[in-house]
């Protein structure tokens, strides 16, 4: 088999389990906009939060520890004790449930009936609130992340590839890792969405405001819970890209690569996001690999944004999204 085939088998599977990644942030964003129709730009520092208050508990610190030793003239940082990841994890989530019942009773009750573009300038400004908040809660340095997942190359897959094609492809357990927890936190929404009464009110509220009201749904419990479920999906995020990359404010960025993916797979489709995130991680690895060398690189950068473009022009409502009806 010719040395080039294979090496482009061994990025499609890199490519493959990157877009697993990307999914998982454009998860986020389908949940609330399916619920409320609100653009949540803020998805992407959610994640940058949820990811430094799990390496803050985890560690020990204390919250707003910076703020509090100016005030009182004190140095103190650490509790003295270390929480384990799992029990970390647990008060994560507390955390991020407590976060969606703010946003909710603060912000967006306060919204209701506004412009689509309204809420969406309000998700800026949580955005940037949220980061700054982030900041102060646990300072600005960057930290490593460990919860447990099993990193590095991952030997059996090298040693088997090595004895059919000559040549071990470099895979790391933490991609599989990453893998195997999004199938699982994916189809956990979907039997949650079609099999509890929670589900149905969510897919009742994103069908018909009106009707939902009309039956009896809470709109404020339903918008509570879908941002919890978001705050949980961007926990889930910044643990693998943090454990990835270290915990660091870049990671906010990582919600812009995902509205490629929402713009390929539709703004209201699970099953869409997925799709969508696995056809951009593919697609830039190949692209880079084939068509990189002879432009001087570096086409990871622009490669999703261009296919978004040419999927804006031609179906606008992307591969999943629901059919745009015009009357006039």
């Amino acid at each position: 088999m010719p040395d080039q085939l294979i090496f482009a088998m061994e990025v499609t599977f890199n490519g493959l389990l990157n877009g697993v990644m990307y999914a998982l942030v454009a998860l986020g964003f389908v949940l609330i906009f399916k619920a409320s129709g609100i653009f949540h730009y803020a998805q992407g520092v959610m994640a940058l939060f949820a990811a430094m208050t799990l390496v803050g508990i985890q560690e020990g610190r204390v919250p707003f520890a910076h703020l509090i030793n100016e005030i009182l003239g004190t140095e103190v940082h650490h509790f003295g004790w270390e929480v384990p990841a799992l029990l970390a994890i647990a008060l994560t989530v507390v955390v991020m449930i407590g976060f969606a019942l703010l946003v909710q009773k603060f912000v967006f009750k306060h919204l209701v009936g506004q412009e689509p573009i309204i809420l969406f300038m309000a998700t800026i400004g949580l955005a940037y609130f949220l980061e700054g908040v982030s900041d102060l809660m646990w300072g600005s340095e960057i930290r490593n992340m460990d919860v447990g997942l099993p990193q590095g190359i991952n030997d059996w897959l090298d040693e088997t590839t090595f004895e059919i094609f000559g040549y071990g492809f470099f895979i790391d357990n933490l991609d599989i890792s990453a893998s195997l927890l999004a199938a699982v936190l994916v189809a956990g929404l979907i039997a949650y969405s079609q099999y509890t009464k929670n589900g149905r009110a969510m897919r009742a509220v994103a069908d018909d405001h009106q009707a939902a009201l009309s039956v009896g749904i809470s709109l404020n419990y339903v918008w509570v819970l879908v941002w919890s479920l978001a705050g949980i999906v961007a926990l889930v995020a910044g643990i693998m890209w943090g454990s990835k990359s270290g915990v660091q404010f870049s990671l906010s960025l990582i919600a812009l690569k995902a509205l490629p993916v929402l713009m390929l797979g539709g703004f209201t489709s699970i099953p869409g996001a997925i799709i969508g995130g696995l056809i951009i991680g593919v697609g830039e690895a190949l692209f880079e690999f084939a068509i990189g060398p002879m432009i001087g690189g570096a086409t990871e950068n622009w490669f999703a944004y261009v296919l978004a473009l040419v999927f804006l022009v031609f179906r606008p409502q992307g591969l999943f999204g629901e059919r745009i009806i015009e009357r006039v």
